[in-house]
């Protein structure tokens, strides 16, 4: 597995991921942006606590899929009982 170098703010890094290159990179970017947007939101932060609150606003997205993840499996598990139901009245 070769390292991927990636920049975030103005540093370099060179990462090792099981991931490929593409994604490692996405999350770069990923990083990078929420990064710019807590620095356009707060001016004279620190690079520690603006990468601390960019870390809570990434978590934040994070939870935010989680539960919409959630909220779908009970969707589909909810519309797969119903179907079930239905087969079963439709076989009698």
């Amino acid at each position: 597995m070769e390292p991927i170098r990636v920049r975030i703010r103005n540093h370099e890094y060179f990462i090792r991921s099981d991931e490929d290159g593409d994604q490692v990179l996405k999350i770069a970017e990923y990083v990078n942006h929420k990064l710019r947007e807590v620095e356009q939101d707060t001016e004279g932060l620190s690079e520690k606590k603006t990468a601390i609150l960019a870390a809570l606003n990434i978590a934040s997205d994070y939870f935010q899929v989680l539960k919409e993840r959630d909220e779908l499996l009970a969707k589909i598990r909810e519309r797969t009982q119903a179907l079930i139901v239905n087969i079963d009245s439709a076989t009698r």
